[in-house]
């Protein structure tokens, strides 16, 4: 199935660039998901799914594969696989930043094929859900980035001059900070998030999912008792 959204942030665009593409940083304000590893432009972690009294799990890995800083494109593949075994999860997800004035417009198209328990919501469902999901996303988003702002702010003032002579450092002393930074570890790299509330799927879809049952039943009840009244006449007659 296809979702389409759209949201505005209140920053640049080249801010927002550099923002979104930053999982570490974005990654704690998506509810119900947790980072788990890094490597290079791959990701690994899970998403936490409750549907009615049981919790489902996907546990997967994402990778960057189209990042056009230029026009500001990002393509994210992401697969997933609920840890019981009971479904899979599979989505390529596009996001189009746009300038809008002091903030950025975000169009996010996501192509999601999904199978298990979760399946069972349909499109309509899950677009309602979705756009409620990214209305937390981006209220969660937008006070990191106040948050952010203020400790840069803070970060940037500036300290007394004591007349530090910076020329006395030793070029030994130098070679030493590089001989250190050449020995840093590569690959992959562990990344310590607090376990997420598992998104209620139920709840957050609880009223679109309703009116979309009483519907048809509507409909049903209503040709059963127009039968009904129609035999009664003609009993009568």
């Amino acid at each position: 199935m296809e979702l389409k959204s759209e949201f505005r942030v209140g920053i640049p665009v080249e801010q927002a660039w550099n923002t979104l593409t930053d999982v570490e940083f974005i990654a704690p304000c998506m509810p119900g998901a947790q980072l788990t590893e890094v490597d290079g432009d791959e990701f690994k972690g899970g998403v936490k799914i409750k549907v009615g009294p049981i919790t489902v799990q996907y546990k997967g890995s994402a990778r960057f594969v189209e990042l056009d800083e230029a026009n500001h494109r990002v393509v994210l593949e992401a697969t997933g696989r609920d840890s019981r075994g009971a479904g899979n999860a599979a989505a390529e997800v596009t996001a189009q930043m746009t300038p809008d004035g002091d903030g950025t417009v975000i169009a996010i198209t996501t192509d999601l094929k999904v199978t298990g328990k979760v399946a069972q919501f349909g499109r309509g469902v899950m677009a309602d859900v979705t756009e409620k999901l990214i209305g937390q996303f981006v209220d969660s988003l937008e006070r990191k980035l106040t948050e952010a702002g203020a400790s840069d702010a803070a970060d940037a003032t500036p300290a007394a001059d004591e007349g530090t002579d910076d020329s006395d450092e030793s070029p030994a002393a130098v070679d030493g900070d590089a001989a250190e930074d050449s020995t840093a570890e590569t690959g992959p790299r562990k990344i310590e998030m607090a376990e997420p509330e598992p998104v209620d799927l139920l709840g957050t879809a609880g009223r679109p999912m309703l009116k979309r049952l009483l519907a048809p039943i509507a409909v049903v009840a209503f040709f059963l008792l127009n039968r009904r009244r129609r035999r009664k006449r003609r009993a009568q007659g």
